[in-house]
């Protein structure tokens, strides 16, 4: 039973075809040296056996080609199964690939070193690379055989292309709501100080505020529920609280509301909260959060179009992808009660 479950090798092919494994490896990776009936009869045992190619294979039989990309975010395995949106991205990206017959892998790197990706094209894994959260500053360079897109945040340089999210229309409409709403004193509890994405979205958050002429914060944290419940207990015990807080995503808001309650601050009349990504978890929470909805599987859909565009050699234009629309529910609401 072990060696039926096991995967076949070219030997194991070889003595059920009555030829060489070199033959085999001939026919397999469509070099010549074996007639077209030796040829074909070595296809079919293979396919009975239900033999893959393995990537190095794949890429000799189809011009160093693998049909695969990679997928490097720099979220600890550990949260991804906390944040919906990073299962929308892949399944996304996904979407895309089943089209093609591609595959994906997937690696985190949370220290954004890039080994995965050195890695991968070290060793021929991968046609090319999305990076779904990049550091600030210059990506590392990408390979001519190898294309990179960075995915969320601008990048220049380095032969790696970006596909960035304007996120400042979307931020501009969020604070204009919360100070229609009567709110003058706001936070940004946001993540990772270093990735581009969340620099970006903070930048807008402080442009819009003095924009507005009204006084605002940014704390970054490490984009977790635990860190941001810090962040909000914190800023909460400040003699001059805010009355409004912004979240960089929907974990991160659940942190910041169960920290309200705990320290008996009223939702929304005392303090309004809005998370970026809307998510069921944001409407299954009570009171409901307000949300920015973005349509993060058509983001992996369309970064792994143009990915496949590079790898194709086909000339890609970047582009901006669109930012989200403002959903209000419980969570903010008119200040009524001056703290």
């Amino acid at each position: 039973m072990g060696s039926m479950m096991r995967r076949p090798t070219i030997m194991d092919i070889a003595r059920a075809a009555g030829v060489s494994k070199g033959a085999v490896s001939y026919a397999l990776n469509g070099r010549p040296g074996v007639s077209a009936q030796t040829r074909e009869r070595i296809l079919a045992t293979a396919r009975d056996f239900g033999w893959s190619p393995s990537g190095p294979a794949r890429a000799l039989s189809s011009g160093g080609r693998t049909a695969t990309i990679g997928l490097v975010t720099r979220r600890a395995g550990r949260l991804w199964g906390s944040h919906s949106s990073f299962a929308l991205l892949v399944e996304g990206v996904q979407h895309t690939l089943a089209s093609t017959g591609m595959d994906m892998i997937v690696h985190s790197d949370p220290d954004g070193e890039g080994s995965p990706r050195r890695r991968w094209e070290t060793r021929g894994r991968v046609d090319g690379v999305i990076l779904a959260e990049e550091r600030m500053g210059r990506p590392p360079a990408s390979s001519p055989a190898v294309p990179a897109l960075v995915l969320g945040a601008a990048m220049d340089g380095n032969g790696t292309l970006s596909l960035p999210v304007d996120d400042h229309p979307t931020m501009n409409e969020v604070m204009h709501y919360l100070v229609a709403l009567g709110h003058t004193s706001l936070a940004h509890v946001a993540g990772p100080a270093d990735l581009a994405h969340a620099h970006a979205r903070a930048k807008a958050f402080e442009q819009t505020a003095r924009d507005l002429g009204h006084r605002a914060v940014v704390v970054h944290t490490d984009g977790s529920g635990e860190h941001s419940a810090r962040a909000t207990r914190r800023l909460l015990a400040l003699p001059e609280s805010p009355t409004a807080l912004v979240y960089d995503n929907d974990v991160m808001a659940v942190g910041g509301l169960a920290v309200a309650e705990e320290m008996g601050v009223a939702v929304p009349s005392e303090l309004s909260i809005v998370a970026w990504d809307d998510s069921l978890l944001c409407r299954l929470v009570r009171p409901a959060l307000t949300a920015v909805r973005r349509d993060i599987v058509g983001y992996g859909r369309r970064a792994a179009a143009l990915l496949i565009g590079a790898v194709e050699g086909a000339p890609v234009a970047e582009e901006m992808l669109p930012g989200g629309e403002l959903v209000p529910r419980e969570s903010s609401g008119p200040l009524r009660l001056p703290r």
